[in-house]
């Protein structure tokens, strides 16, 4: 008995530190919020982490295609880094919310704008009446292709609008390794749009179409960056969903 209560304080702090250990994370989001662990562990992601690199759906992934008057775009979603944004676009797109919503703000070298039933970026709300809050990861960029919600510059203001990045330029030299895994940094030499990396919710990739994506961004717009012609949503087709619990 004498023996172990003289170890009993080596066997305490032995379980301090590994309670520590296991939940290290959540201690420093305590102490330094979230955007601090997430930038840490951002710049440690591989390849394999990073599910838009892949055109594959995986179990725990969605698949939409939408349908626009100049073709089809095949995007797969992501519920698991998502959740809500996901759960958004599904029900709207399951209920014809955005069935023959125009594409109202497009700029080219940039992005593609659509889900606002007011078609001038004033409209729009999410399925549950009210705005929601940005969902951040780690493993979720603004790549070109990358599937985001839009939202009024706060963190707490998504509803229903949504856009596509488009940029296809070059943009992996000004990223910080501080921040940006070299896996990251590589996706961003086919294009995107870095700088709204942790202001807007990613939940989804397009995977086929993105000709049709620039087709869109390179029309003609008035000096409010609205398409002189009506580019439409004729209707989004969910082709996997997802069950959410």
């Amino acid at each position: 008995m004498k023996t172990f209560k003289k170890f009993l304080p080596f066997l305490f702090l032995a379980l301090l530190a590994l309670l520590i250990y296991n939940y290290r994370d959540s201690i420093l989001r305590a102490i330094r919020g979230d955007d601090y662990v997430d930038s840490k562990i951002a710049s440690k992601v591989h390849k394999e982490q990073l599910p838009q690199l892949s055109t594959k759906i995986a179990d725990n992934e969605a698949e939409a295609i939408l349908h626009t008057s100049k073709g089809d775009i095949t995007v797969k979603l992501f519920p698991k880094y998502a959740p809500k944004a996901v759960e958004n676009f599904l029900t709207h797109a399951k209920k014809g919310y955005y069935n023959n919503l125009i594409f109202h703000r497009v700029i080219a070298n940039f992005m593609i704008q659509s889900g606002d039933p007011n078609g001038d970026g004033t409209g729009g709300e999410s399925i549950w009446g009210e705005p929601f809050e940005n969902e951040i990861s780690p493993y979720l960029y603004n790549f070109r292709g990358a599937l985001a919600m839009a939202n009024t510059g706060s963190d707490s203001s998504n509803g229903s609008q949504f856009f596509i990045n488009q940029n296809n330029e070059d943009q992996s030299a000004n990223l910080s390794k501080e921040n940006y895994s070299d896996a990251v940094t590589n996706a961003y030499k086919n294009g995107g749009n870095p700088s709204l990396d942790g202001n807007y919710t990613v939940f989804g990739q397009v995977i086929k179409g993105m000709d049709v994506v620039d087709s869109i961004a390179s029309t003609a717009t008035d000096d409010k960056d609205k398409p002189t012609e009506n580019i439409t949503i004729t209707s989004i087709e969910i082709t996997k969903d997802y069950n959410f619990k």
